[in-house]
């Protein structure tokens, strides 16, 4: 393990204001906190509470002010030790599997595939997929391929079987999709990580859209708030019906091409579909750039990629109360983005399994990324004393 602030010289000039920063080249340029208005003293003490193992097994931590690259940690982990023996319903580790056939991109805890994808950088997100796909949703309606949000969701699902569908559900729109309110029942955040759990019945059908589809409601669309990882998948169909493309290849042409994100990896389900509830891997690098997208507003290098007024509804409280608060956190949901508010200022973010956070605080201008795989037992809890790093190190701001 390395620890010690990966801080070099100014590279490039300071860009002025948030607003119009773009961030073009494939590497970020680098700055020193101190030239951004940053004091580096909490980050760097919370730095070595994780190299000292007190967040688990983090891999890494970034921090993106003023469009540069100001503060990243990498720690050294080996997952083939970490795994070794390890077996439960969401996989098995080094020597655990009993068969070759095991070694697949939905066992969780092999280091083959995870946390990094085969010995790339490329890093799992988990369920920050679904923010990241919840913008290729809002660039397809910028580009008029998708109607709007208050769509009803079904008729982008019609080339897909809906007569299973529960009619109680048959008038939700794409809004209630994304805001995690479309009415059908799923047990995800009050289960168990075994078959009791709908979403690792999701990720062992033969057809995730059908069996998503086929599920009963339990609620009136846009009522209930209910975490569903299923839904979030049938972005994938909706994308690929709309646009003829699949998620991968939308992404490929409208938002990692334009951003400069050069690599990835995506998981897909049984039926060739890009797996968009939680099977997006990129460099921690490249999921800034996601999070500067949306601190610019949706424009990129001058160009407008996504609808005007798309950032605001997507990270706005379309949902309050989703998660247990503490008096100093209250959390909120919008479009497939998280509320996270803290210290009286808007937290954006894009949270997933094993410690994947996406964090973007707007009036600082900051933007953040922590890679962790902690899915060995003890749950830590990283991404809440990390915005409060950001908040304090940046209070002079």
């Amino acid at each position: 393990m390395r620890l010690g602030l990966r801080v070099v010289s100014l590279l490039l000039p300071l860009l002025a204001g948030h607003a119009s920063l773009a961030i073009a080249q494939q590497v970020w340029p680098r700055g020193e906190p101190s030239a951004v208005g940053l004091d580096v003293t909490p980050l760097a003490d919370l730095a070595a509470e994780v190299a000292d193992g007190e967040f688990g097994y983090v891999d890494r931590l970034l921090l993106v002010a003023e469009g540069q690259l100001v503060f990243d940690e990498r720690y050294d982990r080996d997952y083939e030790e970490i795994s070794r023996g390890q077996s439960g319903p969401i996989g098995c580790g080094t020597d655990a599997c009993a068969s070759p056939d095991d070694i697949h991109d939905f066992n969780y805890l092999h280091p083959d595939r995870h946390p990094f994808y085969r010995g790339r950088q490329v890093h799992t997100l988990q369920s920050v997929t679904k923010s990241v796909t919840a913008t290729l949703i809002g660039i397809a309606i910028e580009r008029g391929e998708i109607p709007g949000v208050d769509t009803p969701v079904f008729d982008l699902l019609s080339a897909y079987d809906l007569s299973s569908l529960d009619p109680r559900v048959r008038d939700a729109t794409l809004e209630d999709l994304l805001t995690m309110r479309l009415g059908i029942e799923w047990h995800e955040m009050d289960r168990p990580l075994d078959d009791t759990n709908t979403t690792l019945q999701l990720e062992k059908s033969d057809d995730w859209v059908q069996f998503t589809l086929s599920q009963p409601a339990d609620a009136d669309p846009g009522v209930k708030w209910t975490y569903n990882s299923g839904a979030s998948h049938l972005m994938s169909a909706i994308i690929q019906q709309a646009t003829g493309q699949t998620t991968a290849e939308y992404a490929e042409d409208h938002l990692f091409g334009p951003l400069g994100i050069r690599d990835y990896h995506w998981k897909r389900d049984p039926q060739g579909l890009p797996d968009t509830e939680g099977g997006l891997y990129l460099a921690a690098e490249d999921l800034a750039r996601i999070g500067l997208l949306y601190l610019q507003g949706g424009v990129w290098d001058g160009v407008r990629l996504l609808p005007e007024g798309w950032v605001e509804a997507a990270t706005a409280r379309q949902v309050n109360d989703v998660a247990p608060s503490n008096p100093n956190w209250n959390w909120g949901y919008g479009y497939q983005w998280w509320r996270l508010d803290a210290s009286g200022l808007d937290v954006w973010a894009g949270l997933g399994f094993g410690g994947q956070n996406l964090i973007v605080i707007p009036e600082r201008g900051l933007v953040g990324v922590i890679n962790s795989w902690n899915v060995f037992g003890r749950n830590f809890q990283l991404v809440m004393p990390f915005i409060d790093a950001m908040i304090e190190s940046s209070a002079g701001t």
